[in-house]
């Protein structure tokens, strides 16, 4: 192969040098001859190629088959002005053309031309100008197809940019074709104008130089013209032929040689054997010289037997190392690991459902789910691990069931052919519709046919689609388990993301002050009740400032929080104002003094009776403020807090406990009710 890098060099020098120093006449013949098979194997290539890929060189190969065209005809110009012959190969081809009638046979050579010219070669240029512009602007949707196949987790980081790669290989390949195919337009051009300067400049040379009869001069020099352009022409009409058909081919990769060797002579075996047979037949059946025919004839026999025996060969290896590593595997206990691995999320649905999640029968269940992963990316700061979808025939045809690490956290059940009406609180009448509750905050709703569905939205219904019901459903189910998803993988990409633009900072906090586990700790909590991890510079930050005076993660998670206070406020504080539920000082100290520090972490050590009672006061207060419409808000000492958060968990691990710190200066603080020790 390197070897041949060479003589593909040589060759094109070759080429040009045959433009400007006369060749022996038997070498034109084999030339000639050789510029058939070339165009034949070219256009078998182009017919044969399933992946345009494999022929990317095909712009260059253009340039050089025309280039090496020209040069021949150069070539024999010269000899038939000169001594008014040009090999065996262009009389033999003269002569079967003509067939002793010089005019029919110029009419049917110009009737080739005329055809490679106005229909092959202006249709082959017009597609490759339509194709480049149509991939150019087909460039923006094919990269972001490719984004929303990387954010889904359908594909890696890697494969993106092998897709990315490959979409400017062919937008770089119809380019060139767009300018390539100018080549054979120009080299239709060139035939006719070398027929006309052959034939005149023969005539001419031959009624005054050689002092040839008129009619005589005009058969001889007819007759060569006519052969040279027909050597000439049907390998360029072979060529404008392939032009049409890899025009939309992808550019290449590798350099020419190369790709000459293992591209033609290196895919299939089976374009060796026809190429042979067709030299064959037209060295021994038809009148053309039978040596150069048969030579390059056996040359491509052999040639294919050679790599049908290597393919056969790699082929055979292929198989007994399969077999070997078969074997191998059935001497090994059995294999179970794959059955032990536990998807992170998965979304398990009835028959009835499953046109919702199927692409051809035009459900866009997946489209939403790239659009959850985004959405939860932007309010969260976390990459959702790639959802599994499955059908499960268990199920009932309309029935869906959410899944998190194997166990099942919710489910569902829509109806295919209804949408869900909700009523908001202004709606003004009723529907006609099968009662139900909405799967995702447990709101009363009723299911409506389409012709329904109009009426309802006039009434001021909120009127929603099976897939914007499961997509909804999905959503609240992976922010409520947020904290369980972030594995120490996670936190890993993470750091290490933060890593490229701080550097300073990673390095400073992992491994010496906290492991990746110990910051997972403190996420989870973070996300435990719902708060935004997204901007983890200033969470590890925190985490460096005050790693040194403890690694207790509920405290650093207090210090997480209370630097993030400006998220924190914007989130739960409407217009400068905060109406919450506060608690009484002597609770407060209570809470304090009843806190046990241990080496491994601190807890709230108190009876229960008065964790009960803490407990009613908290639910009083609470539904005095869901009775007014306001959502409940408890505010505390810092030191409080979190144990107080954790003493809530048992009656709900909704409600949001907040501390002073965590809340803007500015914020106007009014006290909706007070926890006191009864």
């Amino acid at each position: 192969m390197k070897r041949g890098d060479v003589s593909v060099a040589i060759a094109v020098i070759a080429i040009i040098l045959i433009i400007i120093i006369p060749i022996p006449m038997w070498s034109l013949d084999i030339l000639l001859s050789f510029n058939i098979s070339l165009a034949l194997l070219i256009l078998l290539i182009s017919m044969y190629t399933k992946d345009a890929l494999q022929f990317s060189i095909f712009p260059t190969l253009l340039l050089i088959t025309t280039l090496y065209r020209l040069s021949l005809n150069i070539s024999t110009t010269r000899y038939i002005l000169s001594e008014g012959q040009a090999g065996d190969v262009i009389e033999a081809f003269g002569n079967f053309v003509i067939q002793g009638n010089v005019f029919v046979g110029l009419i049917i050579f110009l009737i080739i031309v005329v055809i490679n010219f106005l229909v092959i070669t202006k249709g082959a240029e017009r597609v490759a100008e339509v194709a480049a512009r149509f991939t150019l602007d087909a460039m923006p949707g094919k990269q972001m197809a490719i984004d929303a196949d990387l954010n889904s987790g359908l594909i890696t980081e890697q494969d993106a940019k092998i897709r990315r790669k490959e979409i400017q290989q062919q937008a770089d390949f119809y380019g060139a074709m767009d300018g390539a195919s100018k080549f054979v337009k120009g080299d239709a051009i060139a035939g006719i104008v070398v027929t006309l300067i052959n034939i005149t400049g023969g005539l001419i040379i031959g009624v005054l130089v050689n002092k040839m009869p008129m009619g005589e001069a005009l058969v001889r020099y007819t007759l060569l013209t006519v052969g040279d352009g027909l050597v000439s022409q049907i390998p360029a009409l072979l060529i404008s032929t392939a032009t049409g058909i890899v025009v939309t081919r992808a550019a290449s990769e590798s350099n020419l040689g190369q790709d000459v060797l293992a591209q033609l002579f290196g895919n299939n075996p089976k374009l060796m054997y026809i190429i042979g047979g067709v030299l064959l037949f037209l060295g021994i059946v038809t009148p053309l010289p039978w040596p150069p025919y048969v030579i390059l004839g056996v040359t491509f026999i052999f040639v294919g037997y050679s790599m049908n025996s290597s393919k056969k060969k790699k082929e055979t290896e292929e198989i007994e190392v399969s077999q070997t590593a078969e074997i191998e595997e059935i001497r090994k206990p059995e294999n179970v690991m794959t059955l032990l691995k536990v998807e992170d999320i998965e979304l398990e649905f009835g028959y009835g459902i499953i046109p919702l999640a199927d692409i051809n029968q035009g459900g866009d269940l997946l489209d939403r789910i790239v659009m959850i992963r985004r959405q939860i990316a932007i309010e969260l700061g976390m990459v959702v691990p790639m959802v599994r979808l499955r059908d499960n025939i268990q199920l009932n045809p309309n029935e869906y069931v959410i899944k998190i690490k194997g166990v099942e956290i919710a489910k569902g059940e829509v109806l295919f052919d209804h949408f869900l009406a909700m009523d908001p609180g202004t709606a003004q009448g009723d529907i006609i519709g099968i009662d139900t509750i909405e799967p995702a905050f447990g709101l009363p709703a009723k299911w409506v046919t389409d012709h329904e569905r109009e009426k309802a939205e006039i009434l001021g219904y909120t009127v929603v689609d099976p897939p914007s019901i499961i997509a909804t459903h999905l959503t609240e189910i992976i922010k409520r388990n947020a904290s369980e998803l972030l594995s120490r993988q996670d936190v890993k990409a993470l750091v290490d993301n933060v890593k490229e633009e701080h550097p300073a900072l990673v390095e400073e906090l992992v491994p010496k002050l906290l492991s990746i586990g110990e910051i997972q700790k403190v996420l989870i909590n973070l996300l435990r009740e719902q708060v935004s991890i997204r901007d983890m510079v200033t969470i590890l930050e925190a985490l460096a400032d005050y790693a040194a005076i403890t690694r207790d993660a509920d405290m650093l998670t207090e210090y997480v929080r209370q630097r993030l206070s400006r998220y924190i406020t914007k989130k739960y504080v409407e217009r400068n104002k905060l109406k919450a539920i506060t608690l009484d000082s002597e609770l407060e100290q209570l809470i304090m003094e009843s806190i046990n520090q241990t080496e491994t972490g601190s807890y709230l050590s108190i009876s229960p009776n008065k964790a009960q009672s803490i407990l009613n006061n908290i639910i009083v207060n609470i539904e005095k403020m869901t009775s007014i419409g306001l959502q409940p808000i408890i505010l505390t000492a810092p030191i409080v807090r979190i144990y107080l958060k954790k003493l809530t968990e048992q009656i709900t691990k909704d409600l949001i406990v907040l501390s002073y710190n965590e809340i803007d200066s500015s914020v106007e603080v009014q006290s909706m009710g007070m926890v006191t020790i009864v």
